[in-house]
C-alpha cells in the first residue's frame, strides 16, 4: 500500500513591531524617572517619603505592562460583540460618580474608589469610545459617506462626552473623546468639506467665546473656566489666581535654556509649580533637560505614532485600522494639548502627558490601548 505524503503548510508568521514596544519601554522609564525628580520634595514634604508618587506609580506601571501582554493576546474582534455594552459602561462609570463611590480630589469630583484603588471614570470611557466607534464605523461601512450616516455617526459620543463634561467637570476629557471620533471619521470618510465646515464653526465659535470673556473682563460671578481664558491672555494680571501655575511654568520652560540645569536640578518643583508631577511635568522637563531634551521627547512620541501608523496601514481589515486610528488620536491628543497648555498656547484645560505624568488609572487604560494595538499588529500576515 502506497503511502499517503502530506504537505507541511508554512507557519504563517507574526508581525511583531519591537521597535514600537522599545518606544512604549523607553516613555515609560524616562517617565518613572522625570516622575521621581518632579514629586520627590513635594512627597518628602506631604508624606515623609520622597519615593512616595515614584512608587505609587511603578506599581500601576508593571500592573499595566501584565494587562498590556495579556490583551495584546486577546484577538481584537472579540470587542465588537461588546461595542452597545461598552456603551454602556462608559455612562455608568460616570453616573458612579454622583453616588457614594465618587471621590473629589482638588476641588473636584472625578474619580471613583473601590477600596484603595481609584479609577477616573474619563479613562474608562475613551478606551470604551474607542471600541464603540471602530464597531459603528466599521458596520455601517460605506453609509458612512451620506450625510444621514455621517452626523448619526459623528452625534454618538456626544452624551458620552456630555455626561463626561458636566458630571465630573472634566472639559478636556470630553473634547478628547470628540477628538477622537473627528479622526476616526477624517479617515474613514472620503472628501474634506463636512471636516472643514466642522472646524471653521469650533474655531469661529472659540473666538467668539475669547473675545466676549476679554470684553467683559472680570468678575466674581465668572465662570472659573471663562477666568482661565483672561489668565491666558494675560497670566501676569491673574498671578494670584488662575495664571499662577502656567507663569511658573513659563519661568521653567526659560530657565532651561538648550540643555537644561541638569536631572534633579529643577528649582520650580520645590514648591513653585503646584502638583508639577501632574500637568506640568513637561515643564520640568524643560527646565532640567531644556529644549533639547523637550524635543527628544516629541520625536519619541512621533516614532511611536509614526510605527502605529504603520500598523493601521497594515491591519487586516478596515476595524483593526480603526481601532489603532483611535489609540492614534488618544495620544496625539494629549501630548499636543498637555504641551499647549504648558506653553500658554492655549487656555489651561488639566491635560495630563501620556506615560510620563503621574496618574495610575491613565497609565494603565492607555497600555490597554496599546495592547489592543500589538494584538493588530500580530494579525497582520507577512
Amino acid at each position: 500500500m502506497q503511502a499517503v505524503r502530506t504537505i507541511d503548510r508554512p507557519k504563517r508568521e507574526l508581525y511583531v513591531d519591537y521597535s514600537m514596544i522599545f518606544i512604549v519601554l523607553f516613555l515609560l522609564t524616562f517617565g518613572l524617572i522625570m516622575l521621581y525628580s518632579t514629586s520627590s520634595y513635594e512627597a518628602a514634604i506631604d508624606y515623609h517619603d520622597s519615593a512616595y508618587y515614584f512608587k505609587k506609580q511603578l506599581g500601576f506601571t508593571v500592573l499595566g505592562i501584565v494587562i498590556m501582554a495579556v490583551v495584546s493576546r486577546i484577538p481584537y474582534r472579540i470587542y465588537k460583540k461588546f461595542a452597545i455594552f461598552l456603551y454602556a459602561v462608559s455612562a455608568v462609570v460616570v453616573l458612579l460618580v454622583k453616588t457614594a463611590l465618587g471621590k473629589e480630589v482638588n476641588g473636584a469630583r472625578r474619580w471613583l474608589r473601590f477600596g484603595p484603588v481609584g479609577i477616573q471614570p474619563a479613562e474608562v470611557a475613551k478606551l470604551c469610545m474607542i471600541i464603540v466607534m471602530a464597531s459603528l464605523i466599521a458596520a455601517i461601512n460605506r453609509n458612512i459617506a451620506t450625510t444621514r450616516g455621517f452626523w448619526i455617526t459623528f452625534m454618538i459620543p456626544a452624551p458620552i462626552s456630555i455626561m463626561v463634561w458636566q458630571i465630573t467637570e472634566n472639559l478636556s476629557s470630553a473634547i478628547i473623546i470628540y477628538g477622537i471620533t473627528f479622526l476616526m471619521l477624517f479617515v474613514s470618510t472620503p472628501g474634506y468639506r463636512r471636516f472643514i465646515l466642522i472646524v471653521t464653526g469650533l474655531v469661529g465659535l472659540a473666538a467668539i467665546v475669547v473675545f466676549s470673556v476679554a470684553k467683559a473682563g472680570y468678575n466674581s460671578e465668572l465662570n472659573f473656566r471663562f477666568v482661565r481664558i483672561l489668565a491666558w491672555l494675560d497670566p501676569e494680571a491673574y498671578v494670584n489666581d488662575k495664571g499662577y501655575q502656567t507663569l511658573q511654568a513659563l519661568y521653567a520652560i526659560g530657565s532651561g535654556g538648550i540643555f537644561g540645569k541638569g536631572l534633579g536640578e529643577s528649582m520650580q518643583k520645590l514648591g513653585f509649580i503646584p502638583e508639577a508631577q501632574n500637568d506640568m511635568i513637561f515643564s520640568i522637563i524643560c527646565e532640567e533637560l531644556g529644549l533639547f531634551g523637550a524635543i527628544a521627547v516629541l520625536f519619541m512620541f512621533a516614532l511611536l505614532i509614526w510605527r502605529m501608523v504603520i500598523v493601521a496601514n497594515n491591519a487586516p481589515d478596515m476595524y483593526g485600522a480603526l481601532l489603532v486610528i483611535g489609540v492614534i488620536g488618544h495620544i496625539a491628543l494629549q501630548v499636543i494639548l498637555n504641551v499647549a497648555v504648558v506653553t500658554n498656547t492655549i487656555p489651561n484645560t488639566g491635560i495630563t502627558l501620556p506615560f510620563i505624568s503621574y496618574g495610575g488609572s491613565a497609565t494603565v487604560f492607555l497600555l490597554i490601548e496599546i495592547g489592543i494595538v500589538f494584538n493588530v499588529a500580530r494579525n497582520i500576515e507577512l
